[in-house]
């Protein structure tokens, strides 16, 4: 998998985790799937993303998104 996808399927799980979360436990846990989706949107216009950053310097193969 190339650092995109890795990316993607992090950021899914982590909303996806919150949501559960906030079902079982307390709806404060809405703010980590809000979290994710605006660190989301502003990758997407400066092309800046720390977790692709992590995986690059891990040894991640590089998608077109993240160079």
């Amino acid at each position: 998998m190339n650092i995109d996808r890795i990316v993607m399927a992090f950021a899914g799980t982590v909303i996806l985790a919150g949501l559960a979360l906030s079902q079982l436990y307390s709806t404060a846990w809405l703010w980590l799937p809000a979290f994710v989706g605006a660190n989301m949107l502003q990758a997407a216009f400066t092309g800046f993303c720390p977790l692709a950053i992590v995986l690059k310097k891990a040894g991640a193969r590089p998608g077109c998104a993240f160079n």
